[in-house]
């Protein structure tokens, strides 16, 4: 059986011309295996990376969702974690990192904890978020855009995810990947 990985490096022109609203182009993900390469695929396929088209469209539209999309892709799969911030958003009415830095932990956990689920982990993945949101307070004036935005190479824009509370290198190299499938940059020119 091949990999999926193997599968988005070695895409058809079929399935390119799939890439929805020919806003994206194709990146190829070398050495990146798991689930946003299952997503990724998913887009090549059928024109939804998450399987819901209102999650693609919010998680297009909002920097915090998919800063907060790409946090949660721990230990779930891949799409539900990139839904989380769309049912937080639901929950909340907003994605306002002031706001959520200053949310009381309990009060977050709580809104995590209702069915469906934001997180499976809610109290670890509660503190991420609050902690998340002070990073973004503190460091990028409460804009996760000002994270990649602008001509920042992919590697400073890696270097700036790594440090963020709850991310690591894994993450870090995958947010160019989710940053350019979701629109946000195109990093298909290296």
């Amino acid at each position: 059986m091949e990999k999926k990985v193997d599968r988005v490096g070695a895409a058809t022109k079929r399935q390119l011309d799939g890439l929805k609203r020919g806003t994206v182009s194709f990146l190829e993900m070398p050495g990146l295996e798991g689930g946003f390469v299952r997503m990724v695929n998913r887009l090549l396929e059928e024109g939804t990376l998450t399987g819901d088209t209102e999650a693609d469209d919010f998680l297009r539209k909002s920097g915090e969702a998919v800063l907060l999309g790409l946090l949660y892709d721990q230990r779930i799969r891949a799409e539900y974690a990139f839904t989380g911030p769309i049912r937080l958003h639901q929950r909340l009415g907003h994605l306002d990192m002031g706001k959520i830095s200053k949310m009381d932990l309990d009060r977050l956990r709580a809104v995590f904890a209702e069915t469906p689920a934001v997180h499976r982990f809610t109290n670890r993945m509660s503190e991420y978020t609050i902690a998340l949101a002070r990073a973004i307070v503190d460091d990028y004036d409460g804009r996760a855009e000002n994270i990649w935005s602008g001509n920042i190479p992919a590697r400073e824009v890696e270097k700036r995810v790594a440090l963020l509370p709850g991310f690591g290198k894994g993450k870090a190299v995958k947010s160019k990947y989710v940053l350019h499938y979701f629109g946000y940059r195109d990093f298909s020119s290296g």
